[in-house]
């Protein structure tokens, strides 16, 4: 066979768009994923490196109230793409619990809740307007793949979401959740933040029927930056430098100068579960008690009747760089 010079040519240009596109990794399959928060600091953290995991294919993020009021969240999430660069579609979600009264985490991560650092102002032109379960809804429904939810901050919305449109279950991978306690709480002395935020939709998340995996308090305890490897975050251009300033204003009670990392170990266990040992447990919220009101119950004996699978120790060194190595890769892709 003997190729024309032009011929020639057009499948050299094809061979280095191919290359070049398997080298940027946009040849692979990503997961399409749709993010519940309510930054928050680590949320941001979380947010940030889900938005440039070359896995990941965040179609939606759906601001909540949570850490503070849902008018701080909204402006943190729009303040937050304005910064990366990125352009996901951000629908505005619940305001308040399904039942419970309102909870917040202003004192620790200050009234808009990202005290620490300044992002410049983003307007509105990410938000799209409509039901935040209805927009999700439609999203999961023309998902070419099966849907894979990340939830850190209360569970209001996804709640909504399975009681109004059960029939997108269909299409939904898994669920991924920062929240819960295997031991003592955070919030009270048996609830951890983001179950006591919104039991009942908790409630109504575990009990979903779907593959449910939990990144509970004690892994956001363990799964901690010390100031060294703190340094190499500030070291990684703008994103690194802004994560360092979010997470030096937070300071523990008891002066503990390690940074715990709660909800970007969600997203660790979602793209690298190697990182985690993860057991089957029956996990209940509780409803009805006076003084634990919000706690997770989580029964490990019960595997039979399992509904989820909880983080119970993380790999720290592999955590901890995989974390840095992710700040940097969010970086590079902000440029």
């Amino acid at each position: 066979m003997v190729w024309s010079e032009p011929l020639f040519y057009w499948s050299f240009f094809c061979i280095i768009k191919l290359l070049t596109t398997l080298r940027k990794g946009n040849f692979m399959n990503r997961k399409p994923l749709i993010i519940s928060t309510d930054p928050g600091i680590d949320d941001i953290a979380a947010m940030t490196i889900s938005l440039f995991a070359k896995e990941l294919d965040v179609k939606m993020i759906v601001p909540t109230w949570g850490n503070v009021a849902l008018e701080y969240t909204l402006q943190n999430t729009l303040n937050l793409e304005k910064f990366l660069r990125t352009k996901v579609p951000v629908v505005v979600g619940a305001n308040q619990p399904l039942v419970a009264p309102m909870i917040s985490a202003a004192s620790v991560h200050g009234k808009t809740g990202i005290a620490g650092f300044d992002f410049e102002k983003a307007d509105d032109q990410l938000i799209e307007p409509g039901l935040a379960a209805t927009k999700m809804a439609v999203a999961i429904k023309n998902s070419k793949e099966k849907m894979t939810l990340l939830g850190i901050g209360p569970l209001t919305d996804f709640a909504l979401l399975f009681k109004q449109y059960p029939e997108v279950k269909e299409n939904i991978d898994q669920i991924i959740i920062m929240g819960g306690n295997i031991g003592r709480g955070n919030h009270s002395p048996l609830a951890e933040y983001n179950i006591a935020g919104d039991p009942e939709a908790a409630q109504v998340v575990f009990h979903s029927g779907l593959p449910v995996k939990v990144a509970p308090l004690e892994i956001g305890n363990k799964a901690h930056l010390l100031p060294e490897q703190m340094d190499k975050v500030k070291e990684c251009g703008e994103v690194g430098n802004m994560l360092y300033s979010l997470f030096s204003h937070i300071h523990e009670p008891d002066g503990d100068p390690r940074i715990k990392i709660y909800d970007p170990t969600a997203v660790g266990i979602l793209l690298h579960p190697e990182m985690f040992t993860l057991k089957k447990a029956h996990v209940e919220i509780e409803l009805r008690g006076q003084f634990t009101y919000g706690a997770s119950v989580i029964d490990f004996m019960n595997q039979d009747n399992s509904n989820a699978e909880v983080a119970t120790d993380v790999d720290l060194d592999k955590f901890a760089k995989w974390f840095i190595d992710s700040i940097e890769t969010a970086d590079q892709g902000r440029k």
